[in-house]
């Protein structure tokens, strides 16, 4: 049964706060349950209705701390959606990650102060599906566990790890590693005729001010997406989650052609 402790602890987990304290997490929807519970992630708490519980095979409940039966109107006071789904789980959060190297054998993202919930979950998911494994934030930068993230990210929070620190100290460090740092901004070498290496980090600012000033200096390479069209309004810039989807594309390409 549903009591009114556990309603309260959920929708609690909808602030950034608590989150931290208890070190879990909200994820809604049929789709991202099932895969959450079919990759064998932590699950505290299932709550979901009767059909959707039924549904499920025993080898996915075996890992599941505790399940609780609900109805449509109870789903409805706890979901962060103007319409709830059949499922909602708690997810444990992964342990923190203190001691963070720069991964100079691959290729990974750095975010400065993206703020918008569905631009942060969308590039999460472009990541995920370009087989980038870390993202690095600015401590500025949305909460990764917003519900609006986790929901925008369709689930590929489960293959990308996303870490938040001092980005400026971040960047000093791959710099002294003589790594490349791609800075995305207008007046950048165009991504369709620039090198682009299979290493480096790809650095994206924030949705309307760009890279801050402090974090040029580390840029070794400025690249932009070059408009392909002669309209002066309404197309003035790109998302960032677009520009994240587009750049990520190209590097991909980019490196099939470097074998």
């Amino acid at each position: 049964m549903l009591s009114k402790a556990k309603t309260s602890f959920i929708l609690s987990l909808q602030k950034k706060k608590t989150r931290e304290e208890e070190r879990l997490y909200v994820i809604e929807g049929d789709k991202m349950v099932k895969e959450f519970l079919e990759s064998g992630m932590p699950v505290r708490m299932l709550i979901a209705k009767p059909e959707f519980l039924n549904s499920l095979p025993l080898v996915h409940k075996k890992g599941i701390t505790e399940i609780i039966p609900a109805g449509y109107e109870e789903l409805k006071k706890m979901s962060s959606l103007k319409t709830p789904h059949n499922a909602m789980a708690v997810i444990e959060m992964p342990a923190a990650v203190t001691d963070i190297k720069v991964p100079d054998a691959e290729l990974s993202l750095a975010l400065d102060c993206v703020q918008d919930p569905g631009n942060l979950g969308t590039i999460i998911r472009a990541a995920a599906w370009f087989g980038i494994r870390h993202i690095y934030c600015s401590e500025t930068s949305v909460d990764v566990y917003n519900p609006k993230v986790i929901q925008s990210s369709m689930g590929a929070i489960m293959h990308v790890s996303v870490h938040y620190l001092d980005l400026a100290s971040f960047l000093r460090m791959a710099h002294e590693k003589k790594m490349e740092i791609y800075g995305a901004m207008i007046g950048g070498d165009s991504i369709y005729t620039g090198r682009l290496d299979k290493n480096g980090i790809i650095l994206l600012g924030n949705e309307s001010k760009g890279i801050s000033e402090d974090l040029i200096p580390f840029v070794t390479h400025r690249i932009m997406i070059p408009k392909q069209t002669d309209a002066v309004t309404g197309i003035d810039s790109l998302n960032v989650s677009m520009a994240a989807s587009v750049i990520l594309s190209e590097f991909t390409r980019a490196k099939g052609r470097q074998g």
